[in-house]
């Protein structure tokens, strides 16, 4: 889950009428996007899913056998 940041730590860029246009966010934040925005990619499949799932549920690494 995404942490809250503060306003002063996000920098807005706006075009020459005052509009925003894009954001300026600190590394560790886009860092954090970018995972939430992979996993809920992954999450889309059923297979990447029982995967993901079965990951997080092992208790022990896999062997190169087991793994391919």
């Amino acid at each position: 889950m995404l942490k809250l940041m503060s306003e002063a730590e996000i920098q807005y860029v706006s075009n020459e009428r005052g509009e925003p246009t894009a954001v300026i966010v600190p590394i560790s934040l886009w860092r954090e996007i970018e995972s939430e925005r992979e996993t809920a990619y992954l999450l889309r499949s059923e297979t990447m899913k029982r995967r993901l799932v079965a990951a997080r549920e092992r208790q022990q690494g896999l062997t190169l056998g087991e793994a391919v």
